[in-house]
This record gives C-alpha cells, structure tokens and sequence, in this order.
C-alpha cells in the first residue's frame, strides 16, 4: 500500500514501533541489507502469509533510532489488533518492537497524513574525552563531545530555529538525494505542504541531565517537515556555536545563505531519534 486506497475487503493499518537503529542500514529496504523495513515486511509474511510493504512516516537514515516511528499498510488476514502485537513481536529481530496495532479508515496514510514530528538527538558531555564511566547503555545513544560547552549560547542558538524559514543550508548534499526522495517533495519526511526546502518549526529546545560518565544534552525538534539530514546539521551548526566557532549572531545569515557549506558539520546518526509522529484528529 502507498497513496493509493486499499482494495475491497482489505483493512488499513497502523503500527507505532520503536527500534534500535544501529545495526540496520536504515528504514528503506535495500537489496541484500538489513532494513527496519525489511524485517517489518518479512515478519508480517511470516505471521500473516501476507507481505505489504510497510509505508513508514519517514525514512531513518543508517544508525537512527525510533522511539515512535509509524507504519501503514493493508491486510486482508481478519487479525485482532492485540494479537497482531504480539505475534509480530514474536518473530522480530529484539532491536524491532512494536508497541502498537491499529486498523484506521482507508485514508490512512503513515507519510502523507503526518501533521508535525518530533525529532530528539542526544549528545553527552565528557570533559574526559574518554568515555570514563559512561554505561555501555548511554555510549551506543550518544554523540560524546570532550570539549567545553556554551550552554547560553547553545540555548540561544536553538532560538533562532524556531518559525518558518528556508533550511536549504541544512539539507544533505547526497548525489542521489533526487533519485532516493522523487517522489517525497525532496525530503525525507514527504509531508504533506512542505514544497521546496521551506518548513516551519514549532519548537526547538535543549535540556540537560546528569547521567553516568557526564551531563546529557538533548535537543528536542517539533515541526511540520524535515529535510534529508536537517536535524543532524542543525545539531551539528550548534555544537559548534557552542564550542565557540560560529557565533550566534552568525545564524540568520546562514539560513539566509541557503547553502549547505555556510553551515556546521553533520552530528553522528547514533544520537539522532525519531521521537513521535503526529496525525490530524479526523486519525485519533
């Protein structure tokens, strides 16, 4: 199922699924390589018979994880919600989980309906540069920065992200970025009514924790639409203001700029989680 309606006595589907992405070469099945797509389609087949293709809300890229990623597709197997859970669970690898089935109306579609997304990436603070005392259970969620943090500035930076504006300067550069979103209005997201590179962010934020080995920083992003790779160059572009390389200051003429240079690195995939996907209330 993609944008077309299921046919005649097939039911629509929503998955809400958590997963640990840093084993899998991303959401999209790729021929001869783990995907979190490809494990989803074949568990299906081997509980149902049947194997749709599970049309994700977006495409997580190589070592992103989920904690509220959404799937839809078509069933004609007549299988109660609750037992779907559990009898695809069963036969998922244990970095896959899914935490909820729902059958919507045939309008249901994971990416085309999506209202908003909440993004979150995670960096931990280790003035030691080594690591010393971060749990195995952090170190493989985490961007670990050794460096001094301007956490005002920092803050300040996630400011200027806020409202509507051409992120351009933070989309990836891939080469065959055109022929991997054709069909997703560039994006990785492929909302709907975000043409072009222009999205608007309802809010964009950092907090802190404590945690073993250092202090956590997450970086919390909610809006209507993301480009390939925007929140990681986001994060990346704020490291280093707050490290003290790019000014504050310096950040309306980098979207202003709308290339992709003027910006600060990529921040590492291993910290990046899609965080929850939002619908309209005609889906609740």
């Amino acid at each position: 199922m993609d944008s077309e309606q299921s046919a005649p006595g097939m039911q629509t589907w929503k998955l809400t699924l958590a997963y640990d992405g840093s084993d899998y070469h991303g959401w999209q099945v790729q021929p001869g390589l783990p995907t979190i797509q490809g494990e989803l389609q074949a568990a299906l087949d081997r509980v149902t018979g049947e194997a749709p293709l599970p049309q994700g809300s977006g495409r997580t890229d190589a070592g992103v994880h989920a904690l509220g990623q959404v799937a839809s597709f078509a069933l004609t197997a007549p299988i109660p919600e609750e037992n779907l859970v559990r009898a695809v669970n069963r036969t998922l690898p244990g970095a896959i989980r899914i935490l909820e089935a729902r059958i919507m109306p045939q309008s249901f579609h994971a990416r085309h309906a999506t209202v908003a997304k909440t993004y979150e990436y995670r960096v931990l603070l280790d003035p030691t540069g080594h690591w010393n005392g971060c749990s195995p259970f952090v170190a493989r969620y985490v961007h670990a920065f050794p460096w001094r943090m301007d956490r005002a500035a920092l803050h300040a930076a996630a400011r200027c992200f806020a409202g509507e504006h051409d992120f351009t300067s933070f989309a990836a550069t891939d080469p065959d970025l055109a022929e991997r979103t054709r069909d997703v209005d560039q994006s990785e997201d492929g909302m709907a009514g975000t043409a072009g590179a222009v999205r608007t962010i309802f809010s964009s934020e950092w907090c802190e924790d404590a945690v073993e080995g250092g202090t956590l920083l997450v970086y919390r992003v909610r809006g209507n639409g993301f480009l390939h790779h925007m929140v990681r160059n986001l994060v990346g572009t704020m490291i280093d203001v707050g490290r003290g390389q790019i000014r504050v200051e310096e950040i309306p003429g980098i979207l202003a700029a709308r290339s992709r240079p003027s910006a600060g690195p990529t921040a590492p995939a291993r910290g990046l989680f899609l965080h929850s996907v939002e619908y309209g209330p005609e889906f609740d």
